[in-house]
């Protein structure tokens, strides 16, 4: 019987690449988004390796790091790009250091990333780190040329304050690519201040790529044959706003559509429910080249809970977007993050969560245990007891589960298209994983769904609509 690995758990095929990379998702359960890390490895000769915590946008910056490391003739060298999103995610950072010096006790380590940005002094403090390089360092060709020097450079920190950056485009390449799609980074950092949440004093502000420089990138992937682009970024739905004339994210999206008219496929990472401008809606409604799969930040199912949250969405705001755009494309699958056991959570908050699941019929749910960051006000409420969060965690997660379940259920006898992630294995164009019969990586291929496994679907190929690129 075919066993599904948990979406952090699917890597790219072993295509080559430059430099090592190990990537550990720092999320205790598995997202559902086509923004989650995925793993994959291989090593130069140079002993470049890097270590990625956490999200896509993660692993995009570290293969930008990985190769300023090499252009600026850096060698045995460990970059750990870390993630902050919760508590647990600081000390799998803290516990992957302490392996990487065991494994490569000669290598010099570099600590960067979100956690490393918020609280530098704790990681320069542990005896395995040369040095702590911030968010904004870890993308600038002369932090690693100031490495690079005899002794590593003059300073043991390298953190400056990330609120004043607001340049994010120099870092650019050419997408974190596999042989079935690309990851574009379309946007870093965040405006808003949700009361549990610590990335923007990680990431700083809200900074956009110009959409010239986005569309010229994803022209030149489709150019080398790139079947699906993934657009990425911290708070996706707020590209624009500090552009000339505020565009909106709608218009990267049309431009993008039709400035790259070869283009097979596009996504979105995680995106807000209350910022789907009218522009995004109609891509999703009547363009097909974009993908009928959408994961929502939606983080709770009750009004107090998310007034408390600092939402800008109420319960039945979600509800609206998620029918009118059923409606509009029936075929749509849905996912979102969710947290289970935010303080103050009553056993009826927690039970709007479970319903909005179910109701929503949400087909990949990301459950997060709630986890106090230091310096949120969260962090300052009454808090629920652990157990009692991992108890309704659990739960959360068992009623997704059945609600996936359900949804791909729904599927099976129906002819789909499949992206092929990997041989014989893919994601329909709603994102639901598939495993096949036969096609090969990067293949797009016409299926038939015939049945149902642990959690995933299984099905047979009836054709191929497309070649694997080269």
């Amino acid at each position: 019987m075919a066993q599904f690995p948990r979406v952090h758990d699917i890597g790219p095929p072993n295509a080559p690449r430059k430099h090592m990379t190990e990537t550990i998702s720092a999320i205790p359960e598995a997202a559902s988004g086509p923004d989650d890390a995925a793993s994959g490895a291989s090593r130069d000769a140079r002993g470049i390796e890097t270590v990625t915590l956490g999200c896509r946008l993660n692993l995009y910056e570290s293969e930008a790091m990985a190769t300023l490391a090499g252009d600026a003739g850096l060698s045995d060298v460990v970059l750990v790009n870390t993630c902050a999103v919760t508590a647990e995610a600081v000390r799998q950072a803290r516990q992957t250091i302490r392996r990487k010096r065991r494994e490569r006790p000669d290598a010099k380590i570099i600590v960067t990333g979100c956690a490393a940005q918020i609280d530098p002094a704790m990681f320069a403090a542990m005896p395995e780190v040369d040095t702590v390089i911030g968010n904004a360092e870890k993308v600038d060709p002369a932090t690693f040329t100031a490495l690079a020097l005899p002794g590593g450079g003059p300073e043991r920190v390298l953190v400056n304050d990330i609120m004043s950056i607001r340049e994010t485009a120099g870092h650019l390449i050419d997408g974190v690519q596999d042989r079935a799609r690309a990851y574009v980074q379309v946007q870093n950092g965040c405006d808003h201040r949700c009361t549990f949440c610590i990335i923007p004093y990680g990431r700083g502000n809200s900074r956009s790529v110009p959409a010239g420089d986005v569309v010229a990138m994803i022209a030149r992937l489709v150019a080398r044959g790139v079947p699906e682009v993934v657009l990425s970024g911290v708070d996706m739905t707020s590209w624009g706003q500090d552009l000339p004339g505020a565009p909106a994210l709608g218009d990267l999206v049309r431009r993008i559509f039709k400035l790259v008219p070869d283009l097979q496929r596009l996504r979105l990472s995680s995106v807000d429910a209350v910022e789907i401008d009218e522009v995004l809606f109609e891509q999703f409604a009547h363009e097909p080249r974009m993908m009928p799969h959408m994961h929502l930040s939606l983080q709770h199912g009750s009004d107090m809970i998310l007034k408390r949250m600092k939402r800008r969405h109420l319960r039945a705001d979600a509800f609206a977007l998620i029918e009118r755009l059923r409606a509009a494309r029936p075929d749509m699958l849905f996912g979102a993050d969710i947290i289970a056991g935010f303080p103050t959570e009553t056993e009826e908050h927690f039970a709007d969560s479970v319903s909005l699941v179910e109701q929503a019929g949400l087909a990949f749910v990301h459950v997060f245990p709630f986890s106090p960051r230091e310096g949120t006000p969260a962090a300052r409420m009454p808090q629920l007891a652990k157990p009692v969060i991992k108890e309704r965690a659990a739960r959360l997660r068992a009623a997704a589960e059945a609600t996936r379940t359900r949804v791909l259920a729904a599927l099976v006898g129906s002819t789909q298209r499949v992206l092929l992630e990997r041989d014989g294995r893919g994601r329909l164009d709603n994102f639901a994983e598939i495993a096949l019969d036969g096609g090969q990586a990067g293949q797009i291929v016409e299926a038939t769904v015939t049945g149902l496994v642990a959690g995933g679907l299984t099905g047979t190929l009836t054709g191929a609509l497309a070649e694997p690129p080269a």
